[in-house]
């Protein structure tokens, strides 16, 4: 009888086999072919662990979990990785984890204020609402679309604790201000890097990773991300203090920081005495946050760890990608306002953002580019506040403020959209797209 290892090696086998024949059937790119805005870009290593994990049926986090949280610490150059279920429950966590009791009189509380903007993803905003904070929105710029740095002083008062602020489509923002700003006033910084894996950012001291420069940064892995688990994102951390909130709420809240599966690795389990528990309580089962269950599973995490390989390629073409659509189209800048970057920031583009000028029509333009098979996208949110999750808010004109309007925001709203740079386009799909574009406002 041959051994598990034996029919494993040949199951894995089989997957490269399977992998190959299916590349071998795709056809090439033709004029009027569907363009999506992204796609998820793999080869045979990501199938094969895929299934290495399934045949290894450890369900929950494990191994490779383990191994994807190193491996993307080794990529931003920070101690603390935290893998979690999706970008918007990384955004949850890392404003949970400043809540913490522990945090003392800079624990994020009810009623305090957390500095961002409306022209963002839902779940940038939705925790400080969720948990009873006051989102204080701030207008951004056209071209970079990120936060007027301007306003910041304008946006402080006595309740402000934190700015959470994400770098928009992979354009970092003006960290050099908003960390200065953060600094000088004691404020939490979160970067939402979700858009942005791979951006770097240089403070005067040479270049840092997006996402490692404020306190706490996160990622998401959805398909249409850098690199993809399906599902999936992170938290990380340079602070020791941090890690340790966040490992406890993602997991539970419990105070024990045994891997899964394990008993007394921490050396203390049925010892010490926590709030008003019997002395040797379980440390398995105590509670010092009330936290959640955000984790992975190992196969999202397989995924994960064979994608990381392939990351820094994947960054390379999205800016190769974005270039050739910024040269394509300078000619048309009396038309559409194109974008740019911050003079200190190294982006790692996720999408190609435009801006339709007076006078011309988004609806008109995008109609006409989707139906040449060019997909399109909005800015997300456009205007958060316009939305019907707004509603209970707007109504009473409590809970939230407002710094100097969000005309940019507004404009945003009606005006803008974006095409994609995803590392699979062929240069026969750039020009194609450059082409549609190039048309539909003509």
């Amino acid at each position: 009888m041959r051994s598990t290892e034996e029919i494993k090696q040949e199951i894995l086998s089989l997957v490269k086999e399977y992998h190959q024949a299916s590349e071998s059937t795709a056809q090439p790119f033709q004029p009027g072919q569907k363009i999506p805005y992204c796609r998820r870009v793999y080869d045979a290593r990501e199938q094969i662990n895929l299934v290495d994990s399934a045949l290894e049926f450890w369900l929950t986090a494990g191994r490779f979990c383990r191994q994807f949280e190193s491996g993307l610490a080794a990529f931003l150059g920070i101690k603390h990785v935290a893998a979690v279920n999706s970008g918007s429950s990384a955004n949850l966590l890392a404003f949970m984890t400043l809540t913490s009791p522990l945090l003392k009189e800079r624990a994020i509380r009810p009623g305090d204020e957390v500095i961002c903007v409306a022209a963002a993803f839902p779940t940038s905003v939705a925790p400080i609402l969720q948990f009873g904070a006051v989102p204080v929105f701030l207008d951004v710029r056209l071209g970079t679309y990120n936060i007027d740095v301007s306003l910041l002083e304008e946006a402080l008062s006595p309740k402000t604790k934190c700015v959470f602020l994400a770098h928009t489509l992979g354009n970092p923002f003006d960290l050099k201000a908003v960390k200065a700003f953060c600094d000088k006033h004691g404020l939490w910084l979160i970067e939402d890097n979700c858009d942005a894996l791979g951006a770097a950012y240089d403070l005067g001291g040479g270049w840092r990773k997006t996402g490692t420069i404020g306190d706490l940064g996160t990622s998401s892995f959805y398909p249409a991300h850098h690199i993809t688990m399906g599902e999936g994102g992170a938290v990380y951390t340079d602070n020791d203090l941090l890690s340790r909130i966040m490992f406890s709420m993602r997991d539970w809240g419990r105070d024990c920081v045994c891997p899964p599966g394990t008993d007394g690795a921490c050396g203390r389990r049925f010892e010490g005495q926590y709030g008003e528990l019997p002395i040797g309580y379980d440390h398995k089962y105590v509670y010092s946050h009330l936290g959640y269950n955000l984790k992975i599973t190992d196969m999202q995490a397989a995924v994960g760890c064979a994608q990381l390989e392939k990351l820094e390629g994947f960054i390379e073409k999205r800016r190769t990608n974005w270039q050739i659509l910024r040269d394509g189209l300078a000619g048309l800048e009396d038309k559409l306002v194109l974008p740019y970057s911050e003079k200190d920031a190294w982006p790692s583009w996720f999408g190609f953002l435009i801006t339709v000028r007076e006078g011309l029509s988004r609806k008109d333009i995008i109609r006409y580019i989707e139906a040449q098979g060019v997909q399109t996208r909005m800015l997300f949110s456009g205007n958060l506040l316009r939305h019907p999750c707004f509603d209970q808010w707007r109504k009473t004109g409590e809970g939230y403020r407002v710094i100097g309007g969000l005309r940019n925001t507004d404009r945003i709203m009606n005006d803008t959209f974006w095409v994609g740079v995803y590392p699979g386009m062929t240069e026969e799909m750039l020009a194609y797209m450059i082409q549609a574009i190039q048309q539909s406002v003509s």
